[in-house]
């Protein structure tokens, strides 16, 4: 299995990091090719330019510094997000990226007329998020969960009919203890074993 592992988060010694760390070592053992994209640590420009937004239903982006990344998708069959819930939903490092990389001719073929959207991610069979979040469990529910939304119902659309997805979040990260992210990290392991 090739899992392309999409991290978020700003600051090197988070418990994200944690997280990414202990999921790229239980994929490895398993025996799986793991690819890292580091948002912050690449420095990802996640701004959509005015030329890029009026081209954007005709063709694939033309940036160049976005071609390594529309390669990793071609590549893997799984894709695996971990990144801090902020305001509900995604970091805006990793919103841009989704708005400018899962793109015409990249992710999906946008119809003449009135017709369907084709995707071109059925390559993609299993979508998972681990995320760390402020707010208690039953508050994201209310709000609505959108990042979860965005990725496991939107983004799923795009893969494979069958495509497998898991959501596994950090609540109340901001009055975490180390007993509490030991707990979430042996969950991960356990999740990621099953993946």
């Amino acid at each position: 299995m090739l899992v392309l592992v999409v991290y978020c988060h700003p600051v090197p010694e988070s418990f994200c990091a944690s997280i990414r760390d202990c999921a790229i070592e239980v994929l490895k053992a398993r025996g799986w090719e793991v690819r890292l994209l580091d948002l912050y640590a690449e420095n990802f420009n996640p701004v959509m330019s005015c030329e890029e937004r009026r081209s954007y239903n005709e063709h694939a982006p033309q940036d160049p510094e976005l071609k390594p990344h529309i390669v990793h998708l071609d590549w893997a069959q799984a894709i695996l997000f971990i990144y801090p819930t902020w305001w509900y939903g995604l970091p805006a490092m990793l919103k841009g990226w989704l708005d400018r990389v899962w793109a015409t001719d990249v992710a999906f073929k946008l119809p003449a007329g009135k017709g369907r959207i084709q995707s071109l991610m059925r390559h993609v069979t299993k979508i998972g998020v681990i995320t760390t979040c402020g707010a208690p469990t039953w508050w994201s529910v209310v709000v609505g969960q959108p990042g979860r939304k965005t990725n496991l119902r939107g983004m799923r659309a795009l893969c494979s009919t069958r495509c497998r997805t898991f959501f596994l979040a950090h609540y109340l990260m901001d009055s975490s203890t180390p007993k509490t992210r030991a707990a979430f990290l042996a969950k991960v392991r356990a999740k990621l074993e099953r993946f």
